[in-house]
């Protein structure tokens, strides 16, 4: 058998067979050098001859004083890090979360609601429609002019406050001035008074003597009331108004003013209500929450301060000139401390009829005090018999 030999060299297998190029280009070569347009490059448009427009002296859109070439190479530029920081980097916009809920502690509070009822006594609609008539027919009285001897009287506080026969006829008690106290009158009614308005027969501010826009001061009225007894019935008495059928009511009134209505309830007037706590501003229905009911042994004080306005005069929705309204403030007491007020050019119910109008320094204003059923109370103009002290009296 034939046997592997290692110094047998193998046989030599047979070569694919070479052949060398022809000469000469290729055939596309040559015909692209023959049919070339003179002027053109290959596959494309040759440059035009001379130097570029922008270095030709004579070129009229570029200005050869300017240092810089206005064609910027912006292959010389920095390239920017990428590896800044995010404080390097431009921050994004802040997020607003719309779903977070305002903090409202610094605002002012939203005006109170009022009431379409009192939670204790309501006068008939018969009284109401009657009274909102009357208005309509008796206007507001412009102010008058005090005698010296009245503008003393209101100086010491020797008030009047209406007494027998020109108490109203739905009154149905005694009203009695006190012997020693000048300004000061006790009052007792029966259980079966119906709903009475007395007031001072002087306004306690008068708009021709104490307007702040004629004296450049500010003028406070001012009184107080003290609740001695209430009840329902002959020798029956409660705890507080709330409780009995009977209600007091401190306030102002701008005459004439319908004397079977509370203060508060018709135009140009204001109240402080003891049966149910509420404030009354020309209001005929239910009121505004404001303090608690009066109860035997308290004393209540109503005042107004009238004050040279703090804003300027400005132009109304209507495009008119508007003059300055006086501030005026309206503050209650009880037991000689100050316990609430409000701004009187605050937001009415809209279906408060002539808004504030009689009760805003430019027509006089006397002191009212409101009573139905029976009650038993003390009223006092003097400020020598006053527990509160206000000022600018």
């Amino acid at each position: 058998m034939p046997s592997w030999n290692p110094f047998k060299k193998e046989k030599q297998q047979p070569q694919d067979e070479q052949y060398a190029p022809p000469p000469g280009p290729p055939p596309n070569y040559a015909q692209q050098q023959y049919n070339q347009t003179p002027g053109y490059g290959y596959g494309g448009y040759a440059p035009p001859p001379g130097p570029p427009p922008s270095h030709n002296p004579n070129n009229p859109f570029v200005d050869y004083t300017k240092k810089q070439d206005p064609y910027v190479d912006y292959s010389n530029q920095p390239v920017p890090n990428q590896a800044a920081g995010p404080s390097q980097a431009a921050d994004p916009p802040p997020y607003h979360n719309w779903q977070i809920v305002p903090d409202t502690a610094l605002l002012p509070p939203p005006p109170p609601m009022n009431n379409d009822l009192s939670p204790t006594a309501n006068a008939s609609e018969e009284s109401g429609e009657a009274a909102f008539h009357w208005c309509n027919k008796h206007q507001l009285r412009p102010p008058y002019g005090l005698t010296s001897a009245q503008l003393s009287a209101l100086a010491f506080g020797r008030v009047p406050l209406l007494t027998t026969p020109a108490l109203p006829p739905s009154y149905k008690g005694e009203v009695l001035p006190h012997n020693t106290q000048p300004g000061a009158y006790k009052c007792r009614t029966a259980s079966g008074c119906g709903d009475s308005c007395l007031w001072t027969a002087l306004p306690l501010y008068s708009a021709l003597a104490h307007s702040p826009a004629t004296t450049g001061r500010p003028k406070t009225i001012y009184f107080e009331l003290r609740v001695n007894g209430v009840g329902g019935m002959p020798g029956a008495t409660s705890a507080s108004l709330e409780e009995a059928d009977a209600g007091i009511a401190v306030g102002f009134v701008a005459q004439p003013y319908p004397s079977w209505r509370l203060p508060g309830w018709q135009r140009g007037s204001l109240g402080v209500h003891g049966d149910d706590g509420r404030k009354y501003v020309n209001d005929t229905f239910g009121g505004v929450d404001f303090t608690t009911a009066f109860a035997a042994g308290d004393t209540v004080g109503l005042g107004m301060t009238f004050a040279i306005p703090r804003n300027p005069p400005t132009y109304g929705a209507d495009g008119r000139w508007r003059e300055p309204r006086l501030d005026v403030e309206v503050f209650f007491t009880r037991n000689g401390k100050r316990a609430g007020g409000w701004d009187l050019h605050e937001e009415l119910d809209e279906r408060a009829v002539g808004g504030v109008v009689g009760l805003e320094g430019d027509y006089d204003v006397c002191g009212a005090v409101g009573v139905f059923g029976g009650v038993d109370f003390e009223v006092f103009f003097n400020q020598a018999d006053w527990m509160y002290r206000p000022e600018h009296v």
